[in-house]
């Protein structure tokens, strides 16, 4: 691990989160691409109904199942084509057998036959004998569905393949295939279902299922165990049990809001044993589409709607009353809605994008709210899905056709909050541990006539180091920002820790004797040892001064036992130290098994029964 002097990893980690937060439109990142690993001959993505070369071959064009049609001209990345003219209908082509069952046969310039099915194959004597161009083992290497075959005009072995999974070249007439779907803008994501935070990004894309983005990858995996079963399950017993087409279900407790097609309102106080109707306000019609309930405040949801409007609704009082918030929103459908109470933040998605709306999540007002459009550098496309992370700070939106994108959420510069350094959570401090201040620029920090040193400060954020000496449950912390003084709650236990993880979730884990990061590209491997580095694990041995880097040679080591967990399993740990060259965190050594679980391993760390947050990191054998 290097070192890079007192605050380099505090500073850059929060200069990357949050320092665009003052922007009106949010500087979004990729999350992940638009492509599967499904152990095909490339990454896959959603279905292509038709391809075609350009009449000088310079170019192709791809049609997606959704019906987008987009160019490349360098084989690699793909864009709007806008309305280019569609290709000529393929050539007929009569056969004198066909290869397989519900084909169909098309016919080349050159004269050649192909026939698409499950396979792609090709006949050099009209069908008299048939090569299974993209078969191995009886199965597709480049999935099954084979929907439009084209010839690049430059050269009858430069193929183009359009199929249930995307679009796939050959340079040797179909010996050999790549495909073209990383940067295609065809993963149909529906829902973001969880946010990194070390354990990676998971959502539900139409025709794939669940997928899962590892930390440090960039291409999602198939996440078997991710499913929407039990949402679809209580959609069907509540239909029954209400006599309307429910769409839309969310609970908080025993509390549970569910919508229907028409746009009517339910809620139960009972986990779902009996519902009361909630009338929405009158005019309300279309498909509730989906409804967000405050976890610690039940009474408080809001409802999305792709009716002709309203769009977006709320209650405060367990849907007694429902009010409308959409005032200078597009009037256009809204698929996804997602809330920070305490904020007053509200963030939709609709057909014209991400929206940002603030307003009173307390109680019902009168006051309309302002929408702000957010995807000003997003691309133009429907968004389906919009959620926070679960320390409300970052904010996620899935794109039709592009996937998943994210950003700092804009309403945190409205008010400070206190959230732990390492992974941005609320979890508490601990003695000797860093803590964000995020939403403002602070030049000190007391509390119980201790002095809290600021380690890094900027106007959207700030860094401080809980002293060692620092004692709970509760410190009232006094922070002096350039306004006066604010004075914040801040739980502080003896013992909290948190491995640090970027803002992607990929977890600050290296491999013991190269030094280099363990991710996606770079695996961890059975046997080895590596270094986890965190925060929170309090006291040390010897004493050692708040806001001091830890020294490069013998750095005081962890007096509390600590104990590390590989996949459930306990695994030994060799050492806990301070991290030479830092403040505020702690470097855990770790032994490997020699003989482990080969894949995506989750591991975590614990202290005296406090638990870390819990990471995956890749192994190889």
């Amino acid at each position: 691990m290097c070192h890079k002097g007192t605050v380099r990893v505090p500073v850059l980690l929060l200069t990357i989160a949050f320092g665009t937060l003052a922007q009106t439109a949010p500087d979004w990142r990729k999350v992940g691409s638009s492509s599967v690993e499904l152990g095909l001959a490339s990454p896959a993505t959603g279905p292509v109904a038709e391809v075609w070369y350009a009449p000088d071959g310079a170019a192709l064009y791809a049609r997606t199942a959704a019906g987008n049609t987009f160019q490349t001209n360098d084989f690699e990345t793909w864009k709007d084509a806008g309305a280019v003219a569609l290709p000529p209908a393929p050539l007929n082509a009569a056969v004198v057998r066909m290869p397989e069952a519900g084909a169909t046969v098309v016919a080349s310039v050159g004269g050649r036959v192909f026939a698409l099915g499950r396979q792609l194959w090709r006949s050099d004597d009209e069908g008299h004998s048939w090569t299974n161009l993209t078969a191995f083992q009886s199965q597709s290497i480049v999935g099954p569905g084979q929907r439009s075959i084209a010839v690049s005009p430059a050269d009858p072995d430069q193929l183009a393949l359009a199929n249930d999974y995307g679009v796939w070249r050959s340079l040797d007439g179909g010996l050999t295939w790549s495909g073209l779907n990383q940067s295609l803008p065809n993963l149909d994501v529906r829902r973001i279902l969880s946010t990194a935070g070390g354990a990676g990004t998971r959502v539900f894309a139409a025709g794939l299922g669940g997928l899962e983005l590892a930390p440090g990858s960039t291409v999602w995996q198939p996440a078997p165990g991710v499913t929407l079963l039990n949402e679809d399950a209580l959609k069907s017993r509540y239909s029954t049990l209400t006599g309307a087409q429910i769409t839309a279900v969310a609970s908080a407790g025993d509390t549970v809001y569910i919508g229907s097609s028409d746009g009517r309102l339910w809620v139960s106080g009972d986990g779902g044993q009996s519902f009361q109707s909630t009338p929405p306000p009158q005019g309300t019609s279309g498909r509730v589409e989906r409804i967000f309930v405050d976890a610690t405040a039940p009474r408080v949801a809001l409802a999305a709607l792709s009716g002709g409007g309203p769009h977006v609704l709320r209650t405060t009082n367990n849907g007694t009353f429902w009010d409308a918030l959409d005032f200078n929103l597009p009037n256009a459908p809204v698929y996804s809605v997602t809330a920070d109470r305490a904020g007053g933040a509200v963030y939709v998605a609709s057909q014209k994008g991400v929206f940002y709306g603030h307003t009173d999540l307390n109680n019902a007002t009168a006051d309309p709210v302002n929408w702000e459009n957010l995807s000003g550098k997003l691309p133009a496309a429907r968004a389906t899905d919009v959620r926070l992370d679960p320390a409300g700070i970052q904010l996620y939106a899935a794109l039709e056709g592009y996937g998943v994108y994210a950003a700092a959420a804009p309403h945190v510069l409205r008010s400070m909050r206190l959230v732990n350094a390492a992974d941005f959570s609320g979890r508490p401090a601990a003695p000797g541990s860093l803590v964000s201040v995020i939403g403002g620029r602070i030049s000190g920090a007391m509390g119980s006539s201790l002095n809290y040193p600021v380690l890094a400060a900027s106007d959207t954020e700030s860094q401080i180091q809980v002293p060692f000496e620092a004692v709970g449950p509760n410190v009232a912390l006094a922070l002096q920002t350039p306004t006066g003084s604010v004075t914040m709650g801040l739980a502080v236990q003896p013992l909290s820790p948190a491995i640090l993880v970027s803002r992607d979730g990929t977890p600050a884990v290296f491999d013991a004797d190269t030094e280099l990061p363990v991710d996606g590209r770079n695996p961890a491997q059975s046997g080895g040892r590596l270094k986890i580095m965190l925060t929170g694990l309090g006291k040390v041995r010897p004493d050692w001064p708040t806001g001091l880097q830890a020294p490069m040679n013998n750095p005081p080591a962890v007096t509390a036992p600590v104990k590390a967990y590989l996949d459930g399993e306990p695994i030994q740990v060799s050492s806990a130290t301070l991290a030479s060259g830092y403040i505020g965190f702690y470097v855990v050594e770790v032994q490997l098994p020699a003989v482990t679980n080969t894949g995506t391993s989750e591991l975590y760390l614990s202290a005296e029964g406090h638990d870390s947050n819990k990471i995956q990191i890749v192994i190889e054998p």
